[in-house]
């Protein structure tokens, strides 16, 4: 079975740049109507702006952290495309912590900005979905949300601790939507993504060598990912091939999280 998407419509948020503007530009490259959605107007405009005319191409800009934004997008994305197949919850955050700072606020910001609107577009979305399917006969999926997830959930760094435990509960929210949804026959999924050569990423690394070296070495795979292999990873998740796939947290990071960070034997 192919990974076919083509006639689909996603939403995809965090959709101005990096990871999330690949997924996208993958989505529509194979096929799929595509509401390319973020906070940055600007940088929508700069990456869509010319493309915006195209039948299967719309963008969205607002703050989703705001329910009457995420009620909007829904509502944008179904007087464009009418239906909506695929959500890929891609907007997040990555902030350093002071786990011993009592005044520290940066998991609280992470909540609010990585967590909770996830939760609450994918509810929207998924009524929408349970809605649409209600016209439908069969077995089939009838909708497919993917969360953009970290290996940060399951390693410790204390500087990223907010951020990590962030990514953990956006991990038990995919299992807990997926079994809640999948009577409805929507089906949940996460990406958890290691070092990948986003923008950002190449902007990071430009003039550190060494910090490249060092992901590398803890790497068993002994590169960063492109962002290649990362959307293909969505595309497979959004299409009918893993129909029998959900509540899953798909892992891409080269054999990283395999590693014991600590250099010392277990035994």
């Amino acid at each position: 079975m192919s990974f076919s998407i083509s006639g689909k419509t996603a939403i995809v948020t965090g959709a101005s740049t990096g990871i999330g503007l690949a997924i996208g530009r993958q989505f529509v490259a194979a096929g799929a109507n595509v509401m390319f959605a973020d906070t940055h107007e600007a940088a929508l405009v700069h990456e869509l702006g010319a493309q915006a005319d195209e039948s299967n191409i719309r963008y969205f800009a607002g703050d989703l952290r705001e329910r009457l934004t995420i009620a909007n997008l829904l509502s944008a994305t179904i007087d464009a495309f009418e239906d909506v197949d695929i959500l890929v919850n891609g907007a997040r955050q990555v902030v350093q912590s002071d786990p011993l700072d009592p005044n520290d606020d940066s998991l609280e910001l992470l909540l609010k900005e990585n967590l909770l609107p996830t939760l609450r577009l994918s509810q929207q979305v998924a009524r929408r979905m349970i809605k649409q399917g209600e016209k439908r006969e069969g077995t089939d999926a009838l909708g497919a949300i993917i969360n953009l997830s970290s290996i940060a959930a399951r390693r410790t760094h204390p500087e990223l601790m907010a951020y990590s435990v962030a990514s953990a509960a956006l991990d038990q929210l995919t299992r807990s939507l997926s079994v809640s949804l999948a009577p409805h026959r929507v089906r949940v999924n996460s990406i958890a993504f290691g070092s990948v050569m986003s923008a950002s990423m190449q902007s990071t690394l430009k003039d550190n060598r060494s910090y490249r070296d060092d992901i590398e070495a803890h790497t068993p795979l002994c590169r960063i990912a492109s962002p290649t292999e990362l959307t293909e990873a969505a595309q497979f998740l959004a299409s009918d091939a893993s129909g029998f796939m959900t509540g899953q947290i798909m892992t891409l990071d080269g054999g990283r999280t395999l590693l014991d960070p600590v250099a010392a034997p277990v035994h």
